[in-house]
């Protein structure tokens, strides 16, 4: 269904252990994004897969769709081919440099685009690759103004910090709903793009610097290696307790979301 491309080396190393701390949460978006995808779509890609366990969710929802996920961390890819059997399958590859051997019914994109530098310039490409009423479905994180990155961005700037994680963090990543929306409209998609923030009510010791390890924090721990980081650790767990404090029932991490779905005209 698609053709495979060779693996890029990753921004960072990923953990599927660490990212499937906080696995229900995590997944809420994905289920939110997918819930609003009408009729049968019979060829489906998911594009930044991570570890599988979601696109799994997509054969079972259409088990006559052929279903291909693609990812760059071998990690992840390592764990999704857990799930492969019958119409689903993996890949390692670069999702910048995906292209599809014919149509495609459904592209799906959960939580992968922010790492992906001028993602934008990929979206039109993407629908042109989708069959007459096909669509792409994507949600990114909309977080990165929350006190969680601000004190990223901040630490990593820092003296003690910035000669060796400059560049590791980037301030702004995605656009809002309403900049989705106009790019795809503009080339000729109906789009349905919405917001959602959840407020996250996370249990256990220093909850949010655990939910950051498995994604923000990916690259910067990669950069510093294991005897660093635990310093960085540290610093950066005093300040987010600070930032979110634990209440009676659990730490409250509010999460912004940016949904879209655009169709392709029939």
């Amino acid at each position: 269904m698609s053709r495979q491309v060779e693996a890029q080396p990753p921004a960072a190393v990923w953990d599927p252990a660490q990212y499937g701390a906080f696995g229900d949460e995590r997944s809420r978006p994905f289920f939110e994004l997918v819930g609003r995808v009408p009729g049968e779509p019979r060829r489906i890609v998911d594009l930044g897969c991570g570890s599988g366990e979601l696109t799994a969710t997509l054969a079972r929802r259409w088990p006559e769709a052929d279903i291909t996920g693609i990812d760059s961390s071998p990690e992840m890819i390592a764990a999704a081919r857990a799930h492969e059997g019958g119409r689903l399958r993996f890949a390692v590859g670069d999702i910048a440099a995906w292209t599809p051997d014919g149509p495609v019914d459904l592209i799906v994109s959960n939580a992968a685009l922010h790492w992906v530098p001028g993602h934008e310039d990929l979206l039109p490409r993407w629908t042109d690759a989708l069959t007459g009423g096909g669509r792409l479905a994507f949600q990114v994180p909309g977080n990165f103004d929350a006190p969680s990155h601000v004190i990223l961005r901040d630490l990593c700037a820092a003296p003690r910090w910035r000669d060796r994680l400059h560049g590791t963090v980037r301030t702004d990543p995605v656009r809002d709903a309403a900049g989705y929306l106009d790019l795809l409209a503009r080339h000729g998609c109906a789009v349905d793009a919405w917001e959602t923030t959840y407020l996250q009510v996370l249990q256990g010791e220093d909850p949010v610097l655990e939910w950051v390890k498995g994604t923000a924090l990916r690259p910067v721990l990669t950069a510093l290696g294991p005897g660093a980081s635990d310093d960085f650790l540290t610093e950066y767990g005093a300040q987010l307790r600070a930032a979110y404090p634990a209440a009676p029932h659990g730490t409250v991490f509010p999460f912004r979301r940016v949904f879209v779905i655009a169709e392709r005209a029939p």
